[in-house]
């Protein structure tokens, strides 16, 4: 199950049925497909179909703060779907956050992001979801919030305070190619829903990168991840990726130097190993223009010092043992990895962090996402059965300021602490 802060975004609106029962002309077939490469970009499917249920049919269940809901039917079913709606009823629930009778929906939905989306971009969507995908008949599942949580009213005002009304997209930001990429991010693409820090109220600090630097800027925790930032900065940031490094990332869930983990991996699976080479350059030179935020964080300079120790048999500590015993045969004594199958630990962005990230890795182990370029999943086992606390605190600390590595040693008492809530990867029999 995917868990789910208050405001946080994972519902849309994707996935792929047969076209030409539903297109009355070649024209309408041609807006159907965009609407379809549209609903893939905003990683729609990763919502609206439950696990092992058919296709928009709704039902995948979110837990929030306040108890768990359930996303909804959206394909074009009269009855449980929404076929009955109209394309202002359908722009109205994308861009305005409301029903069509009239109720607010809960910032699961990203309506905040999707406000930038253009009339054409949403007709292209209305068109794919009413003609592109079968009618399933699945009636809505009530939410298990508790009254008086469960009362709607005070989610209009959330909604009036901190989403922004519908508005065309803003241009000026650059060359045509970076201003697609803004377009994808800020929109369809809703990055900033994990990665801009939320406020007490759990709005997104910003929606965009005019006047601020928060945007983008990390900080945010989604189910147990410290999730990273995406600007053109140091320490868990993107400066030292290239545009060639961004674009493999989002095409094939791995590059020359990490791989991607967590939710992280749906995004990849569902939605941007699909998208266009264009549109993910345009992204990558779009992430890559943004000034950071942490000025204060200083470049990687990798340090040979544990490696040359390490490839001489010397390993001081206990974290260097177990490093030896646990972790060297996939990512090398010199924290190298092997390029786009065991992911560099030296320099690795995730390591410049809280560790939060590391030890969830290590507790719960970790998968690859297989795609249609790199077809290959690479497993990494859970520790959390083979390893105490104090012990995976110790290979953790040694990873994190190995090699150059910037990132702060971390306890027993912060391992225990998300032990608590891990599901570890089962493990794949002998």
């Amino acid at each position: 199950m995917r868990h789910c802060p208050l405001a946080l975004v994972f519902s849309m609106l994707a996935g792929i049925a047969p076209l030409a029962a539903f297109a009355a002309n070649p024209a309408d077939e041609d807006l159907i497909k965009r609407g379809e490469y549209l609903a893939k970009v905003g990683d729609c499917a990763a919502c609206h179909t439950a696990e092992n249920g058919a296709a928009f049919a709704g039902g995948f269940p979110m837990l929030t703060p306040i108890g768990r809901i359930y996303s909804s039917n959206i394909t074009p079913d009269a009855e449980t779907g929404i076929g009955t709606w109209s394309f202002e009823d359908f722009s109205n629930g994308v861009r305005k956050g409301t029903s069509k009778r009239g109720y607010t929906l809960y910032p699961a939905m990203p309506y905040p992001s999707y406000s930038r989306l253009t009339d054409d971009d949403t007709r292209a969507l209305y068109a794919y979801f009413m003609h592109g995908v079968a009618p399933v008949k699945s009636p809505n599942r009530k939410s298990d919030i508790h009254w008086p949580l469960s009362v709607r009213f005070p989610l209009s005002i959330w909604r009036v305070v901190f989403a922004p009304k519908p508005q065309p997209f803003v241009k000026g930001q650059g060359t045509a190619e970076i201003e697609r990429g803004a377009y994808l991010v800020e929109g369809l693409g809703h990055c900033g829903a994990c990665h801009t820090p939320r406020a007490l109220t759990m709005q997104e600090k910003a929606l965009d990168d005019r006047d601020n630097t928060l945007y983008l800027s990390g900080g945010f925790v989604v189910d147990d991840w410290m999730v990273p930032s995406l600007r053109n900065e140091n320490g868990g940031g993107l400066a030292q990726w290239t545009v060639a490094d961004i674009v493999a990332l989002l095409k094939e869930g791995r590059n020359q130097n990490t791989a991607t983990f967590g939710g992280m991996n749906d995004v990849i699976v569902h939605s941007t190993q699909y998208m266009t080479d264009a549109d993910l350059n345009a992204i990558a030179l779009y992430l890559k223009q943004l000034s950071p935020h942490d000025t204060k964080a200083k470049p990687y300079q990798r340090d040979d010092t544990v490696a040359k120790a390490l490839y001489n048999g010397v390993a001081s500590g206990r974290g260097a043992q177990l490093y030896v015993d646990r972790c060297a045969g996939c990512h090398r004594s010199d924290g190298a990895g092997y390029a786009k199958a065991f992911p560099a630990l030296a320099g690795n962005p995730m390591l410049q962090t809280d560790g939060q990230a590391a030890i969830r890795i290590v507790l719960a182990g970790g998968a690859q996402p297989a795609t249609d370029t790199a077809p290959s999943t690479l497993t990494m086992a859970p520790y959390a059965a083979i390893m105490n606390d104090e012990q995976i605190a110790d290979v953790v600390s040694f990873i994190q300021t190995s090699w150059g590595n910037q990132g702060p040693s971390v306890t027993a008492r912060q391992v225990a602490k998300l032990r608590k809530s891990i599901v570890p990867l089962p493990v794949p029999a002998q």
